[in-house]
């Protein structure tokens, strides 16, 4: 698939992009290639092998899920203006 002028001209109002008339040409063969690769790439036989979810296959480094901090939750609400049951209470602003 190659596009013409007409289509870049077509794509670069649809993306809202201002490209010169001097620029179509150059524009033209960039996308060209661009397409040209994709054909390449569509061309190579896939079948059996197994997508991957990233291109490194590696396990991340997970640390034990623990508390580091002491609870401080009591603190923290006796300066609020309203506390109910553990949760900080606030004025209805939507009516």
């Amino acid at each position: 698939m190659s596009l013409t002028p007409d289509d870049v001209r077509r794509l670069a109002r649809l993306a809202r992009i201002a490209i010169e008339p001097a620029d179509e040409a150059a524009v033209l063969e960039r996308l060209n290639r661009v397409l040209g690769l994709i054909e390449e790439m569509r061309a190579v036989d896939t079948r059996g092998i197994e997508p991957m979810a990233h291109a490194v296959d590696t396990a991340q480094r997970l640390r034990p899920d623990e508390a580091r901090e002491i609870d401080q939750r009591a603190l923290y609400q006796s300066v609020a203006p309203a506390v109910e049951e553990g949760l900080y209470l606030v004025p209805k602003v939507i009516e």
